[in-house]
């Protein structure tokens, strides 16, 4: 039997899904886009560590910024929203008690019942406006503590994902450090993908391999622009 914390854990983690993908991936390829460039160059080990460890501060720092400022632009969008709508069942609520019976209707509710529902809903003010900011809106509130769980995520996964194309130049040297930060990096984008498709939907294997795709696809532009300026180690 499935407990319903079980249940519970489930939710919770497949509600963060987004914010580590959003994170691993993108600390992920842009940082090996970087220290691919930097070595194709430089062809110095030293200069390409350093300059991996700075771009991944950086990247997990500027997306940590940018999960909160995003999370907290889309709470703020909510409640204003929410204060609008209040504004329209105060000033127009036989067009708002419409909005509600059409919605309902669309769910296929019919004659009586519907008439008892759209009276029900619109009994309560709050009821009514929550209804209308997830059935019509499609939005739901973001606090402030939720942002900063948000940053936490984003700018954790960033930064361990921009960490793994980097750990190769602190261990080899020359073009092997280039080849071994490439193929890790394309093994950390596939269990990435694959973890996506396990917590959310889809097949684990393609998920993997249309992540690593992407992602190779963009680092390897680093790269490119890297050996054409390209000079003598």
């Amino acid at each position: 039997m499935v407990s319903a914390r079980t249940l519970d854990d489930a939710h919770v983690e497949g509600r963060w899904i987004s914010d580590l993908v959003l994170g691993a991936q993108d600390g992920l390829v842009n940082t090996l886009g970087i220290v691919l460039g930097v070595a194709a160059a430089s062809g110095s080990v030293r200069v390409t560590l350093a300059s991996g460890l700075a771009a991944s501060v950086a990247e997990a720092l500027s997306m940590a910024a940018v999960g909160y400022t995003s999370s907290l632009a889309r709470g703020e969008l909510y409640r204003s929203e929410r204060a609008r709508e209040y504004r329209h069942v105060e000033s127009a609520p036989a067009a708002e008690r419409e909005e509600i019976r059409v919605l309902f209707a669309a769910k296929g509710f019919e004659g009586e019942l519907l008439d008892r529902v759209v009276d029900t809903v619109c009994a309560d003010k709050d009821v009514w406006v929550a209804l209308m900011m997830s059935e019509e809106h499609h939005l739901v509130d973001v606090d402030h503590r939720a942002s900063l769980r948000s940053t936490a995520v984003i700018g954790l996964a960033s930064l361990g994902g921009a960490l793994i194309p980097v750990a190769p130049f602190a261990a080899f040297s020359g073009g092997l450090a280039s080849i071994v930060s490439l193929v890790v990096s394309a093994l950390g984008l596939f269990a990435l993908g694959a973890y996506k498709a396990k917590v959310t939907t889809g097949r684990r294997t393609r998920s993997g391999l249309v992540l690593t795709a992407i992602g190779l696809a963009s680092a390897l532009v680093g790269y490119a622009i890297g050996a054409a300026f390209g000079v003598s180690p």
